[in-house]
């Protein structure tokens, strides 16, 4: 197909939405196509009141970006800075006979050409290309079988949006005024939030036990050794973790036997003489079946269990194996594998692992899709046949080659052989006393050797996946080696990590898998969520806007109402369901209220104040105690005492223990170190959000009081009066430094390069000044200890206090080259890239920047994900990284000095002409963009 297109004299455009699969692309298209990325979206809502045309800035509905009084008809607006590339496809339009649109198959993908064909508005044949793989094949496949846009699939996509604009735009002010501003509500974020909220609940109710039971290690007559843990005493079962209620902490069953550290340290020395036989040995066969291939949650969940990776970061590497050609299509809930890929699977087998290892048909899995027009093949390799890991993994950086290995691995696994073994129970009593001990051997590994989850290793893995016990017989008589009493506590319920969190989500049936990675990120951008470790943990602001959804406005926020919104979607974009019938019963109701009912008479409803309290606990014979979310920072109350509380402290250690310790600190902070012998001003150690710090003066003064923050390693308990008044003391001056002026060469040369640069003669004077030199300080500043001379600053080395420098300590630093910020020698790039960017025909660089490395095409700036190697970057992942972060508004590069001054010189006539022709101008924008 590609051959007959390039021999005829048509040209064709093809709009992908990313430069990295327009590049990879091209490469199985002939000399008749032209292929050009869209770059993400070309239109959408508005965000802001900036953005809403001016025609409807008058409307009660126009804040939403929908007119909720017209059928939810939404406005789409151009993006900011989307304008130039738009012109550029229309002018490639204008060149070509035919448009195909090359989007992905779902949902966002037919949304993006929908909105191509509505601002491109082609006069040629239109041809919509679906392929889930991007090779040869494919592509000439998805040539030889075009579509029509698929309507459904518009609407779904449109309702989705729709529903996400109506629900954030009208919750989240709600948030605003009774808890804290710049927070904001979602369809799916809330009710992750809830989830993990509900946990560390459970964590806070949560009562440890205690208790202990026996370790005995036996031996047989050929002296192998077996451990084996006391199950019973005299008839009565010890109890396990699951026996005790979390709640209470009691058992839940009193007819078990609960042995404490006295009892359990004297009945090991009675039974330790004791005679021990073997009364039961149990030895079934076990089968355990292949994992089905990956969908887009079980990957993001492996990647996180078995790698560490963030969805988003997971997402990224499968992103950029995708659009180069090396996995099928990455986000997909269907476990199902076209047959030309099961026959590739089966082949790999024999080759890789032999002929036993295949089993004689091929497997099938059966996934929980309930949308069939999204149910796209499962992530596997892609082309035929599949690439080996190793044979690639030179093109690949170290993230796509730990995930290609990955889906490799999986899909490989999915059709191999069962793993059999044996799971052998060995039951040891004597003294009245009752051992067990639990073993399982693997006769053949079948898919293991290919695939273990949760493992790096399959190969090693075995061994951990095998407890091998020595054969023993019943009747057979067992030495007592040693008996140990051992203490155990139950453990709180886990808080969510990613995975979890993914799993939790997946398995309500809420949001798409898809978005996890962004629902994510955006949680803990709103501060309803931190991390510790791989844990996600909730703040005090998560406690108050979930107690307010849950309290006012529950629905929104219930489990099955959320997953029923999603299977509602789905029906709209198999065409069982209107999307406008849809909208306008969220909103406005249908028998039950609506959003807009929901939240008529709320603000008044709500008391902020008790939205704001979460209760620890009533001490005996106290007032009750509550965490407090004040505007600014949570806090500890109990009646009119209240106290800070630090940021980092996760909610289920604030104890009422801990609350009463914090409390007695801050009564503590009250009462002075002692009195400043120079301003007679009293000088307090105080506890604020960000941890203690020095306070000279009382809030209550006049004059403002002085405040100093604690060193770097300094704790409350080091700070004695004399040490609060030396850190009040910084900044302190050290003396003074004057450099040497440099030789008149080396100044005449300096002099043509400051002209060279533009600089005015007032810097230029500003730097001879510097020169000079002046002062020398030292400070603790908000990123360690310094010192400054001038303009001039040098960092404090670890063993050097700025409470003890000395100037000669201090001169010696700043003699020493700088390193980074303004004065420093200009950095060399990372790396050049060969290719230049096809939105601003610059070279791409990578650069060292004051906050890690970032890629640049010269006029966006796009950091890279923690975890990238900056000497693994590819080319095409750089574009996908400009690409993300101009799509979402991102960083601009500022103007150079050349362009201000330019700037300066016509700022007088731009501003004449730019008054007269303001309101035209902007007129026929919005008419263009609406």
């Amino acid at each position: 197909m590609a051959k007959k297109k390039a021999a005829g004299s048509n040209q064709a455009l093809v709009i992908v939405e990313s430069p990295a699969k327009a590049k990879t692309i091209g490469k199985y298209l002939g000399p008749g196509f032209t292929v050009e990325a869209s770059i993400g979206h070309v239109r959408d809502l508005p965000q802001g009141a900036k953005q809403i045309p001016a025609k409807f800035k008058g409307e009660s509905w126009a804040n939403l970006g929908v007119n909720v009084e017209n059928d939810f008809e939404p406005i789409y607006v151009v993006p900011p800075g989307k304008s130039k590339h738009i012109k550029m496809l229309k002018d490639k339009l204008k060149e070509s006979d035919e448009l195909y649109l090359a989007t992905d198959e779902d949902r966002e993908g037919e949304a993006i050409s929908w909105h191509l064909l509505e601002i491109l508005k082609p006069k040629v044949p239109v041809r919509r290309l679906v392929f889930h793989e991007i090779t040869k094949d494919a592509i000439q496949a998805a040539l030889a079988s075009p579509r029509d846009v698929d309507d459904g699939l518009v609407r779904a996509q449109e309702t989705r949006r729709i529903l996400d604009r109506l629900y954030g735009y009208e919750v989240s002010p709600l948030l605003w005024r009774k808890v804290r501003p710049k927070l904001s509500a979602g369809r799916v974020q809330s009710v992750a939030v809830r989830l993990i909220v509900e946990r560390e609940r459970e964590r806070m109710a949560f009562v440890s036990s205690m208790w202990w039971d026996l370790l005995g290690l036996f031996s047989n007559a050929k002296q192998e050794k077996l451990e084996a843990t006391l199950v019973s005493v005299e008839g009565q079962k010890i109890p396990s973790g699951k026996d005790f209620d979390p709640a209470t902490g009691k058992l839940k069953n009193d007819g078990l036997r609960l042995l404490g550290e006295a009892e359990a340290m004297e009945l090991a020395e009675r039974i330790r003489a004791g005679e021990f036989t073997v009364t039961k040995v149990e030895d079934k066969p076990y089968t355990t079946k292949p994992y089905a291939p990956f969908t887009t949650s079980t990957l993001q969940q492996e990647a996180n269990r078995k790698l560490g990776f963030t969805a988003r970061r997971t997402m990224q590497a499968a992103q950029s194996l995708y659009e180069n050609g090396h996995i099928t299509y990455m986000r997909t809930d269907s476990t199902n594998l076209a047959s030309v890929a099961v026959e590739d699977a089966r082949k790999l087998i024999v080759d890789e692992y032999g002929d036993q290892y295949l089993p004689a048909s091929p497997r099938t899995y059966v996934g929980k899709v309930k949308n069939a027009q999204e149910a796209h093949e499962a992530i596997r390799p892609a082309g035929h046949p599949f690439q080996l890991p190793s044979a690639i993994k030179g093109s690949l950086n170290a993230d796509e080659a730990k995930i290609f290995d990955l889906v490799w691995k999986r899909t490989v696994a999915s059709q191999m052989e069962d793993a059999r073994g044996r799971r052998i129970s060995i039951t040891i009593e004597g003294s009245g006393c009752v051992f067990q001990v639990s073993g399982k051997t693997i006769d053949f590994p079948g898919y293991l050797r290919a695939y273990v989850e949760g493992s790096d290793d399959p190969t090693a893995d075995l061994a951990d996946q095998e407890r091998i016990l020595p054969s023993v017989e019943v009747g057979e008589k067992l030495d007592c080696r040693e008996i140990t009493a051992k203490e155990h506590n139950t453990m709180p319920p886990s808080r969510f990590s990613e995975a979890a969190l993914t799993k939790a989500l997946e398995e309500r049936g809420i949001g798409r898998p898809s978005t996890y990675a962004s629902i994510i990120e955006t949680i803990q951008a709103r501060n309803y969520v931190f991390k510790k470790g791989n844990a996600l943990v909730p703040t005090w602001i998560a406690f108050s806007v979930t107690k307010l959804l849950e309290d006012h406005l529950a629905r929104l926020v219930d489990y099955q109402f959320t997953a029923q919104m999603e299977d509602d979607l789905d029906a709209i974009s198999r065409g069982e369901r209107k999307h406008i019938e849809y909208l306008e019963s969220f909103y406005f109701g249908n028998g039950t209220p609506g959003l807009k009912k929901q939240l008529e008479h709320k603000v008044d409803e709500i008391d902020a104040r008790g939205i704001s309290r979460i209760l620890i606990g009533k001490p005996e014979g106290g007032e009750e105690v509550y965490v407090r979310v004040g505007r600014y920072s949570p806090f500890v109350e109990q009646g009119e005492q209240t106290a800070s509380l630090p940021e980092d402290l996760p909610p289920d250690e604030v104890t009422m223990e801990k609350a009463l310790e914090l409390l007695a600190q801050a009564e503590k902070a009250d009462e002075p170190l002692g009195t400043c012998p120079e301003t007679g001003k009293p000088v307090y150690l105080k506890i604020g959000r960000f941890g203690p710090y020095i306070m000279r003066g009382h809030p209550d003064d006049e004059e403002k009081p002085q405040n100093a923050g604690l060193l770097k390693g300094m704790s409350p308990e080091d700070i004695d009066f004399e040490t609060a008044l030396k850190l009040l003391s910084l900044p302190r001056e050290l003396g003074e430094y004057h450099p040497p002026a440099p030789a008149e060469a080396e100044k005449k040369e300096s002099d043509e390069e400051k002209a060279k640069e533009g600089e005015t003669d007032e810097k230029k004077e500003e730097a001879k000044k510097e020169a000079k030199g002046g002062k020398v300080m030292a400070y603790n500043g908000r990123y360690g200890p310094y010192v400054k001379c001038g303009s001039e600053t040098r960092s404090l080395p670890a063993d050097i206090s700025p409470l003890d420098v000395t100037l000669e300590q201090a001169i010696e630093l700043l003699k020493t080259p700088k390193t980074r910020g303004r004065g420093a020698a200009k950095k060399e790039p990372i790396k050049v890239f060969d290719g230049e960017s096809p939105v601003t025909g610059m070279k791409v660089q990578l650069l060292d920047g004051r906050y890690g490395p970032y890629v640049t095409d010269g006029e966006t700036n796009a950091s890279l994900p923690k975890g990238t190697s900056p000497e693994e970057l590819e080319f095409n992942e750089a574009l996908n990284l400009l690409a993300a972060r101009a799509a979402a508004g991102g960083s601009k590069k500022k103007a150079t000095k050349k362009k201000s001054t330019a700037k300066k010189k016509t700022t007088k006539k731009a501003a004449k002409k730019k008054s007269t022709k303001k309101g035209t101008t902007k007129r026929k924008t919005t008419k263009k963009e609406a």
